[in-house]
């Protein structure tokens, strides 16, 4: 185990080394074996320095967690089309999660009950929808959707099964999956109604 020594820091440079050892305990230990002590030894500081910023050993983890995704921020280039978009959206989402990760949120559970939280909480404090939006937003621009059909739920739709799949399965999503989640019950729900012609 990497163990800091002691030093006087600060504001973000401390902050950083504490949700750096967080991780890294998390890592190799899981979430069952954390403790703000572990990580207090490992970043070289003291419990009461966490507790002031983490009540608990869930929010340090929560706020671990959320850092190592703005990392890994998955970037989906234009390609010219919304279906292709979606499709690698969910790919490097499927990717980026990962077994551990998804075993790190089923074990987070019990905390975030006793919290009288939940994953849908969770979800809103770590994860950067922003990307997500910024397909949505192409599509509507170059009018392959319709953004009256697009209420909250609808649009959360394809983030939201992906999430659900995975979790439920605890593996990473199959092609076939996307595809069916894509193309069979996304685009179909928002996409432009045709006009009739003329009979």
């Amino acid at each position: 185990m990497r163990v800091l020594r002691k030093t006087r820091r600060r504001g973000a440079a401390l902050e950083e080394a504490i949700l750096d050892a967080t991780w890294e305990e998390l890592t190799e230990h899981g979430y069952a074996s954390l403790t703000l002590e572990g990580v207090a030894c490992r970043a070289g500081t003291s419990r009461p320095v966490l507790h002031r910023r983490w009540p608990s050993r869930m929010a340090l983890t929560a706020a671990a967690l959320a850092r190592h995704l703005v990392r890994e921020t998955v970037v989906v280039p234009d390609l010219g089309n919304l279906r292709d978009e979606l499709h690698l959206l969910l790919r490097l989402m499927s990717d980026r999660a990962g077994a551990g990760r998804l075993q790190l949120l089923f074990d987070m559970q019990k905390d975030l009950v006793a919290e009288h939280s939940s994953l849908a909480d969770l979800r809103k404090r770590i994860v950067d929808v922003s990307q997500f939006e910024t397909v949505i937003a192409r599509a509507i621009k170059r009018g392959e959707i319709d953004s009256t059909r697009l209420t909250p739920r609808i649009t959360t739709l394809p983030l939201d099964l992906a999430r659900h799949e995975m979790l439920m399965t605890f593996r990473p999503l199959s092609d076939e999956t996307i595809r069916e989640i894509v193309d069979d019950i996304f685009l179909p729900l928002v996409r432009q109604k045709q006009a009739l012609a003329p009979g």
